[in-house]
């Protein structure tokens, strides 16, 4: 309403408008003194024996009646000495005022409009200026700047406003005979064409506006529906699941089909409450997981204790206590592992990513293996043209291939070999990471990336491996951009060879 009140408001005034009209009235009025003026002049004028012109005052006044009653204009005739001498408002003379009124047949409605609009304009500073206009008995042309200027031989248009703060225009032109002055016509009429005028522009706006208004409160009505009611909707509903009322993203409303802004802030919200409920999801189960393996060696170490409290065999007493240290490494293993789990994703959204070189981190890690006391043979080999770069957290990526590589060694046999394979693939590097062990069972070629799955190797100490560690090379590699997938390995007869692990990373543009 403000935006439309601002220009309303500015419409209702129409100065620039009525000045306009000013200008116009006073030059109808200056064309019409002429008129009057120029028939005076040549149907009023007589000549006396001593060769003078005079004014016949009689003929004068019926010619000034006669031409000032259609109009509604009001005529004088000033002498040249500045004596009023014929005024069209009175009849015979001086002695009878004749004011004319005509009847208002306006309807009561746009009476109650204009009336309105009236109030509303008086608000607003007009005519300040404006010199007052005053009826003095008698007057004369002392009383009018514009009668002066005329006696002049200057015909000259002035306005004034009443005490009824109602405009007057007047004009006053010489009334000349042979370019000789004889005296000085002044008409003379109110705003009431102006005041009309001005009040059929008002009464259009004010028809406009109201039209405008009608149409803006339904446009309100119906953006109100279709923009503000959603809104709250999706505020309340976002509101709820914060509050832990709804945890599902079927708590936020649907609007994914209205196709504008406020569908794609609820797909939004919609996946964000999805995502924050696998969140939620995922934590629940990793605390489980948590609960559950850190319960296992809780319970062998209380059975432990209590039964060595109770036998006093020390060769019994001595494996209890072997048993006991091994669940405390064992739980010292684990709650490591799960710590660092547990800040993984804190860490990655705090490490700023650079661009490695994996060729060089790969050979690194080549040499650190293939250096150390395992009798397993670790190998690197790469195909196609360098660079090998990628944009990544290079700790990060050490700790995958670390866990990859000590994972392929701890299942490959004494004698048997770890292969670490770099090669280009499109837009992507991949490394394969292949091992001669027994391979992985069927059907878990997923479920190795679980939280705590293991499956270790026969002959293996119990506990060693927390299973944590593909999982969280998985949740890194992802982290990047990037994928990990296992696969066994077949020999040309379809025995197993073997297992391979397959990383693929993007390329860096750099």
């Amino acid at each position: 309403m403000a935006a439309l009140l601002i220009p309303i408001a500015g419409l209702l005034y129409l100065g620039p408008y009525r000045d306009g009209l000013i200008d116009s009235e006073l030059e109808a009025l200056r064309l019409q003194a002429d008129t009057f003026a120029g028939a005076i002049g040549e149907g009023a004028i007589e000549t006396t024996p001593s060769g003078h012109q005079l004014v016949n005052l009689p003929i004068a006044r019926q010619i000034i009646w006669r031409l000032s009653t259609p109009g509604g204009i009001r005529s004088r005739l000033f002498a040249p000495n500045g004596e009023l001498v014929v005024d069209s408002r009175y009849l015979m003379g001086r002695r009878f005022a004749v004011v004319v009124e005509k009847l208002n047949n306006t309807p009561w409605i746009v009476k109650a409009i204009s009336q309105g609009i009236k109030v509303v304009s008086e608000w607003m500073p007009q005519w300040q200026r404006l010199e007052r206009y005053v009826e003095k008995h008698p007057q004369s042309a002392e009383n009018f700047v514009e009668v002066r200027h005329a006696l002049g031989g200057d015909p000259t248009g002035y306005v004034r406003v009443s005490n009824a703060d109602r405009m007057t225009l007047s004009v006053a032109v010489p009334v000349q005979r042979y370019r000789h002055v004889l005296g000085a016509l002044m008409v003379s009429k109110d705003d009431t064409a102006i005041e009309t005028a001005m009040r059929d522009v008002r009464i259009t706006v004010f028809i406009v506006f109201a039209a405008a208004l009608v149409i803006t409160i339904l446009l309100s009505f119906y953006l109100a529906g279709t923009l503000a009611r959603p809104v709250l909707r999706l505020a309340a509903a976002a509101e709820r699941v914060r509050r832990g009322l709804g945890r599902g993203a079927d708590e936020i409303p649907d609007f994914t089909g209205r196709g504008d802004e406020i569908g794609e802030l609820s797909g939004v919200l919609r996946e964000m409450t999805s995502a924050l409920q696998e969140r939620m999801d995922a934590i629940e189960r990793f605390a489980a997981d948590v609960s559950h393996e850190i319960k296992n060696p809780l319970t062998s170490l209380r059975s432990a204790v209590e039964t060595a409290a109770r036998v006093s065999d020390p060769d019994q007493q001595q494996k209890l206590m072997v048993i006991i240290q091994e669940d405390v490494q064992r739980l010292d293993r684990l709650i490591t592992d799960i710590s660092n789990a547990s800040r993984l994703d804190s860490e990655l959204s705090r490490a700023q990513a650079e661009t490695i070189d994996i060729a060089g981190m790969l050979s690194t890690l080549n040499e650190i293996y293939a250096a150390g006391d395992t009798q397993t043979e670790v190998a690197l080999e790469i195909s196609g043209e360098p660079p090998f770069r990628v944009e990544a957290i290079e700790d990060q990526l050490v700790q995958v291939f670390r866990n990859l590589l000590q994972n392929a060694i701890s299942f490959s046999p004494p004698s048997g070999r770890v292969t670490l394979y770099l090669a280009r693939r499109d837009t992507d590097i991949e490394i394969d990471v292949c091992d001669d062990g027994p391979g992985l069972p069927e059907g878990k070629l997923d479920a190795v990336f679980d939280r705590f799955y293991t499956e270790r190797p026969k002959g293996e100490k119990f506990g060693t491996h927390s299973g944590l560690g593909l999982s969280i090379s998985k949740q890194i590699v992802e982290a990047h951009g990037g994928s990990i997938r296992a696969e066994n390995r077949y020999a040309s007869d379809r025995t197993v060879r073997g297992a391979r692990f397959i990383v693929r990373l993007p390329l860096s543009d750099n």
